[in-house]
């Protein structure tokens, strides 16, 4: 019968158990003890009845040496009789008294007790004054009279002997019902324990897997009986509410996965959503179109009527329509929809989060009606965001009310933010291109300037010494510079050709020695200074770039010792190639001042475009005077790990 819920305190089954074994230990503890009472008990009287019995041998003893003593007195018979006489005290007394160590008593019976002061009494008036009366030297009574009173002394004794026969009888009796009951105790026992241990323990675990055998035969309807409070009760209660919450489990198990299925559906829906934005954002199209493909998908995604991309300026006071979809021209017009703080979707800019207006309950103070009185029943604006910095912001218009769920808030929070960055991205690669043909420019005037611009310096220098040579008459000196101003030309020439051909090829890898060689070749040609050249030191070869860097540098250095270089007449050029790089260009000219090179290295191109060089190839480009006399041009660049580059 199923118990009710809170009858009363639950009782363990360990406690039930243990009850049980200490109960049965008492009983059984209780019926030995009852057992070796009774034995104990039988021990006792059985001593009494050996001590009573000795007293009649010692009886006759005692009358044969009083009559002996009466025949023939001496010593030995007096002292014999003394002996005698203290047996007599020491058994009665040990009769009165008992020895618990035997152990040896009378058995507590009030007829026993009785018999025992006869014999006492007895003893005492009929035994120990002939004795006495002997000891003291009085005649020894007759032998008659000494035969009667051991008889009846004997007789005495006999009668308490079988007062404590009797006495043992009953108790051998009860000593033996005591073992029949122990072995009824011990049989009844085991019985009952069986049985407890049945009912207690094997009946509820036979329950138990019976009703995991049916649940897992998938009967959710099976129930455990609650018979107890202890642990199987708690047990079959779990159980039970096992089984329920397994039943509602499998009843709600198809709604569950109708609800799961939904969840899933919306989610992928979502992804879809958000996967499709992604790839269109991803294309390379020009920011207007990009924008035009995000607001036609997005109207189409959540039904709007219509939805548009605005950007706002630096300023962050007008917001300009980059695209729209289904957007009514008036709104596309409209002045205050350009005027972020005119216009409702503006304060998106300004509260930094989505702003949705229902103008169902009218049209907030101060700002313009114009989308009701085109239909519009609500507008939602979301942020568009690039790195936590808000840049614009898209709005969908509905003629009917459109719940936006917290995952939409989140998915068009996300979109914005894609949609920001994709805007940005498109903005840096223009920036980038337009870096990239800023460079090529600055190339080019570099170029130009390395090549075209030398060259007609040094025609220019021609032309003047031409010039007076002819006004000085002098014929011999200015067919002398004809031919220089030929060669001049022709190199200029080459010199366009080269720059050209190095904006369409670069040197190779293991060009670089070969070109500056041919450089210095040049410069000799062009000069007739004597030019020494050495190279030295073998690496891994920079890259092309890199290697155009320095031959420009190589050029520019030895433009300026034909330009500035008053008196020269050496140059050296000394080249290290490796990890190491090291060029050094150096002339015996006049030297300059430090002021003078600082104040010019402010002015000069070529002294700018050098160190502009320098710092591409990520080296160190030092100039100096020693003593007024020897200019040197050191480009040192150390290179260790990623051609880290140190000063020389």
């Amino acid at each position: 019968m199923p118990m009710s819920e809170g009858s009363s305190a639950p009782i363990r089954l360990s406690t039930r158990v243990v009850g049980f074994l200490l109960l049965s230990l008492l009983i059984g503890l209780g019926a030995i003890g009852t057992t070796l009472y009774l034995s104990w008990q039988l021990e006792g009287g059985a001593a009494a009845i050996n001590a009573a019995g000795s007293l009649r041998k010692q009886t006759y003893r005692l009358s044969l040496s009083l009559y002996e003593y009466a025949g023939q007195p001496d010593q030995a018979r007096r002292q014999r009789i003394a002996d005698d006489l203290a047996v007599f005290d020491r058994t009665l007394n040990l009769l009165r008294h008992g020895d618990p160590a035997r152990p040896l008593y009378l058995p507590q019976d009030e007829a026993v007790y009785q018999a025992f002061a006869r014999v006492r009494a007895h003893y005492a008036n009929n035994i120990l004054p002939p004795a006495r009366a002997v000891q003291a030297g009085a005649p020894v009574p007759d032998a008659a009279a000494l035969r009667r009173n051991a008889d009846d002394f004997v007789d005495q004794l006999d009668g308490l002997v079988g007062l404590v026969e009797h006495y043992n009888e009953r108790r051998t009796m009860l000593l033996q019902a005591s073992q029949v009951i122990l072995i009824i105790m011990a049989i009844v026992g085991c019985t009952t324990q069986i049985y407890l241990m049945f009912l207690l323990i094997f009946r509820p675990l036979e329950l138990l897997g019976e009703g995991m055998q049916r649940m897992a035969a998938r009967d959710l309807s099976v129930r455990l009986p609650v018979e107890t409070r202890d642990e199987f009760g708690a047990l079959a209660a779990g159980f039970n509410d096992m089984a329920d919450q397994l039943s509602e489990v499998y009843d709600t198990l198809e709604m569950r996965v109708n609800d799961k299925t939904a969840m899933l559906n919306e989610q992928n829906r979502e992804l879809s959503l958000l996967y499709g934005t992604t790839a269109l954002l991803n294309e390379n199209f020009e920011g207007q179109e990009l924008c035009q493909g995000f607001v036609e998908y997005l109207r189409a995604w959540f039904g709007a009527a219509a939805c548009s991309v605005r950007v706002a300026d630096p300023s962050a006071s007008q917001a300009h329509l980059l695209a729209s979809d289904q957007l009514p021209s008036l709104l596309a017009e409209a002045a205050e929809c350009r005027q972020i703080d005119d216009c409702l979707c503006g304060q998106v800019l300004r509260q930094n989060h989505a702003v949705i207006q229902d103008f169902r309950a009218g049209v907030p103070e101060g700002f313009p009606a114009t989308c009701t009185r085109l239909g519009f029943a609500q507008v939602s604006a979301f942020p568009v965001r690039t790195r936590q910095r808000q840049t614009g912001f898209f709005t969908l218009y509905f003629h009917e009310p459109h719940d936006f769920s917290p995952r939409d808030m989140q998915l068009l929070d996300s979109l914005g933010n894609h949609l920001g960055n994709a805007l940005e991205n498109l903005r840096l690669s223009a920036s980038e291109r337009e870096l990239a043909v800023t460079q090529e420019r600055n190339l080019l005037a570099q170029g130009l300037h390395d090549s075209i611009a030398q060259g007609l310096s040094f025609l220019n220098l021609q032309v003047q010494m031409l010039d007076a040579a002819l006004q000085r008459a002098d014929v011999d000196e200015a067919r002398s510079i004809v031919p220089l101003l030929h060669t001049g030309v022709q190199e200029s020439y080459e010199d366009v050709r080269d720059l050209l051909q190095n904006f369409r090829a670069r040197l190779g890898e293991d060009d670089l020695r070969a070109a500056l060689e041919a450089t210095v070749s040049k410069f000799r040609r062009q000069t007739g200074l004597p030019v020494t050249f050495s190279a030295s030191g073998h690496g891994v070869p920079l890259p092309t770039d890199l290697q155009i860097q320095v031959l420009f540098i190589l050029q520019e250095a030895l433009s300026n010792v034909r330009k500035h270089a008053l008196g020269a007449d050496h140059v050296w050029v000394d080249y290290v190639e490796g990890p190491d790089l090291k060029l050094t260009i150096r002339d015996n000219g006049a030297g300059f001042a430090d002021a003078r090179m600082a104040d010019q290295g402010e002015r000069h191109v070529g002294l700018r475009i050098m160190h502009e060089r320098a710092d591409r190839l990520g080296a160190s480009l030092n100039i100096q005077s020693v003593d007024g006399v020897t200019v040197s041009l050191v480009l040192s660049a150390q290179q260790r790990g990623k051609h880290s580059k140190e000063v020389s």
